[in-house]
């Protein structure tokens, strides 16, 4: 017979938009955010989520809904793992402290909320093309870029996987 056990305590770190701004007032400053996809996770992944909350004393992770994936033109198979899985499984990590998922394209109004003391992107980006960088400002907060560490990607692992498949 099996034991029925609580949800761990994980879950709790996952809100939505409507009591986001609740929940990130509670949190330590500075507030860090980032946000992606983060769809199979990876070393690349983690080592950037640690990195980014290392600037500061909380952070929160904003994930692309599923239909906001698609809007990225990921592919047809994109997001392997749904939203609500994405989301926890980055809410098990231990440098993450609150996860939340956003619909559009790119996460203003959860920035908006939250309003971060820092906001992070991956170095792959420009500070200067980014719409959240700009909004950030306007409360005085600033944006990084992380370098990455780890040359790692979800669609070079997907495309690894078909090939591996394809070789049977």
């Amino acid at each position: 017979m099996s034991t029925k056990l609580p949800a761990p305590a994980f879950e709790q770190k996952i809100t939505d938009a409507a009591h986001l701004q609740e929940r990130a007032a509670a949190l330590p400053h500075p507030i860090v955010m980032t946000n992606g996809v983060f769809d199979i996770l990876h070393r690349g992944h983690v080592t950037y989520l640690a990195q980014a909350r290392a600037l500061g004393a909380s952070l929160i992770v904003a994930v692309n809904a599923d239909r906001s994936v698609k809007m990225l033109g990921k592919g047809d198979e994109r997001p392997i793992n749904t939203e609500t899985d994405r989301a926890a499984v980055l809410a098990a990590l231990q440098s993450v402290d609150l996860v939340v998922t956003f619909e559009d394209k790119v996460p203003l109004k959860v920035i908006e909320l939250a309003r971060p003391d820092i906001y992070v992107k991956g170095g792959d980006y420009r500070i200067e093309d980014l719409p959240e960088a700009a909004l950030v400002a306007t409360w005085g907060a600033k944006t990084v870029t992380v370098q990455f560490e780890h040359q790692r990607s979800t669609t070079a692992l997907l495309n690894k996987i078909k090939a591996l498949a394809g070789n049977r």
